[in-house]
């Protein structure tokens, strides 16, 4: 990107400063870190979309259909079977009304944006994206800090909403990039807290299939004023589909119809992801496996003797660099680059003295690992 925008071109004030979003796209042998699902779709799994696909290729002189209908279905009974039914408390009665799929979570976030209000806010550190479409579209993004152990603190958000009144505010869980999750009961406290200046709330599920944790789509009957965007990308495998979605009260599903894009989900998206959807038993037993990896990985962390958050999401937020004399004083970046160097690609979140590594192949598990191991105690 340009240093120094042209003076002929008439790019927004607020955004002459920006970068585009993204991690880093380098060579690496062991490449973990971009919370993608390690695992290449089942052999089935293709073979069932690349059906589904076929299927509406000749159909493709006209407009997809711009509500989704069959998939938003499919997306219902998908939250009903895998997501619903782990709970103990009563669930919505949900149906077609109560969901908006989109191309990745990304979009969702933006459309409520673009919908809703004027002044944001959320827990940092978090998911980036939240203050980077806020700003992308001429919102005030406000952060409200997390604790030193990446929690809530619950009085200062009472202080905060008190005092800022944000239209919007954003919570993760499990978050990203820490890895930590709300429980349910907290986040209901924190919905009627918003609520009750005026407030949306959305919680970010992206991860929530890594997590044991109830989600907060049992709240929505609750609590009115809140949204739960959820995606396909990780737990599916799905990330190159792109394909997100948002549960809320139909009243504020419909209010998301006011700013999507014509047309926005092609009819290959949308026969790609039914499939999926459709496979979703499948494709969920893969997580379980993953949930299994990134427990031994933390361990692993913890035995080399660095500092890991307790994650429940498929990625492991790590510190405690001081504790290796080879590497004491290393900030992030040195650290992150010594492991490139090694073929292993992780990622700096922007957390002084932290980095995360998402949960790969046992292959990839192991490179890191050994690396890691190499540079700390050498």
């Amino acid at each position: 990107m340009t240093d120094k925008w042209p003076d002929w071109l008439p790019l927004r004030e607020s955004l002459r400063s920006r970068t585009p979003y993204g991690a880093p796209q380098v060579a690496a042998d062991a490449r973990l870190n971009t919370n993608e699902n390690p695992y290449p779709l089942p052999e089935n799994v293709a073979r069932a979309i690349e059906e589904s696909i076929n299927a509406v290729l000749t159909g493709l002189n006209r407009y997809p259909d711009r509500d989704a209908m069959e998939l938003r279905k499919a997306l219902v009974g998908y939250v009903r079977e895998h997501i619903l039914s782990k709970t103990t408390l009563d669930v919505p009665e949900l149906d077609e009304g109560n969901v908006w799929p989109a191309n990745g979570s990304n979009e969702v976030l933006q459309s409520i944006l673009l919908a809703f209000g004027e002044n944001v806010a959320g827990f940092a550190p978090s998911y980036s994206m939240h203050s980077i479409l806020t700003e992308a579209v001429g919102k005030s993004f406000k952060a409200v800090p997390l604790k030193g152990d990446f929690t809530p603190d619950l009085e200062v958000l009472k202080g905060f909403l008190a005092a800022k009144r944000p239209s919007v505010f954003f919570l993760t869980t499990p978050n990203n990039p820490t890895g930590r999750s709300i429980a349910i009961e907290q986040i209901g406290l924190i919905a009627g807290l918003v609520a009750s200046h005026g407030g949306l709330l959305v919680v970010d599920e992206a991860y929530g299939e890594f997590s044991d944790q109830q989600s907060a789509i049992t709240l929505i009957d609750e609590y009115p004023a809140l949204i739960v965007v959820r995606t396909m990308s990780k737990a599916f495998a799905f990330a190159g589909a792109r394909l997100g979605y948002a549960v809320a009260r139909r009243e504020v599903i419909d209010a998301l119809q006011l700013v999507r894009l014509p047309y926005h989900l092609s009819a290959i998206t949308q026969a790609a992801a039914l499939a999926a959807i459709g496979e979703s038993r499948l494709l969920l037993s893969e997580v379980a496996q993953i949930k299994r990896d990134r427990d031994a990985l933390a361990q692993s962390l913890s035995e080399l003797g660095f500092d890991v958050t307790p994650s429940d999401a498929n990625f492991i937020l790590f510190g405690g660099f001081d504790s290796f004399e080879t590497i004491k004083g290393w900030t992030s970046e040195r650290l992150w680059r010594a492991l490139l160097e090694r073929g292993v690609l992780i990622r700096d979140v922007g957390i002084p003295g932290t980095l995360r590594v998402t949960v790969g192949t046992s292959a990839e598990n192991d490179s890191f690992i050994n690396a890691l191991r190499a540079i700390a105690t050498a």
